[in-house]
């Protein structure tokens, strides 16, 4: 699990074609790698991945083609991504939960400085807009945001200074695709009021009359 609150904004040193997937080296400064062991996960882009190999402040994964399907902005060499590692329990949730499974890939519509903050407006898939609510959680490439506004499939959410400088999202642009994870409440609140019951055999003993 995670947060959503990036820790740094690494770069892929290397991409490698790997049976159909990738295999990305990642470049950190100041993540902080002398608590990562190999097995760990951190969350690249929002994607969570599972480290295979470390070498000082650059660490190695393995990207799926199922993945990479379903994600964006992993297969660039030289490419920045958002990073974090994974929650310990004695952690501050500054964020919302956050699984590092990403629902969809998603569109910024519009991006514009108005004064004390930036306004972005995204376009999700018509699947996922159903769960992005006003007032609620988004993850947009690994960051934990607030919805502002939500009309049909179109979001609109407000980035302070600090998350343009602490992030790549201050990349962003229009046409730009980005990774989407909805709040885990809205997705088993969804499952649960959607679950098909199964009937209930009933059976009625009737006793002969005496």
């Amino acid at each position: 699990m995670f947060s959503g609150i990036i820790a740094d904004v690494g770069f892929i040193t290397r991409a490698t074609n790997r049976d159909g997937g990738l295999r990305l080296s990642v470049a950190t400064e100041t993540l902080g790698m002398d608590d990562v062991k190999i097995g760990d996960s951190i969350a690249v882009n929002g994607v969570c991945l599972t480290v295979i190999e470390i070498d000082g402040l650059t660490f190695t994964v393995d990207v799926s083609r199922e993945t990479l399907n379903c994600t964006i902005g992993l297969e660039r060499q030289g490419g920045h991504v958002n990073l974090e590692k994974a929650l310990r329990l004695c952690d501050r949730l500054g964020g919302h939960l956050v699984s590092g499974h990403v629902d969809g890939v998603g569109e910024v519509i519009a991006f514009n400085d108005i004064g004390e903050s930036w306004r972005l407006v995204v376009r999700a898939p018509h699947e996922l807009a159903k769960f992005i609510a006003t007032k609620g959680s988004v993850t947009i490439n690994g960051v934990s945001l607030t919805v502002n506004h939500v009309a049909g499939t179109e979001f609109d959410l407000n980035l302070i200074p600090h998350t343009l400088d602490a992030t790549t999202l201050n990349e962003l642009k229009v046409g730009v695709k980005v990774n989407l994870e909805i709040d885990l409440i809205a997705r088993y609140c969804e499952r649960m009021l959607n679950r098909t019951l199964t009937p209930k055999t009933v059976i009625l003993f009737i006793s002969n009359p005496i």
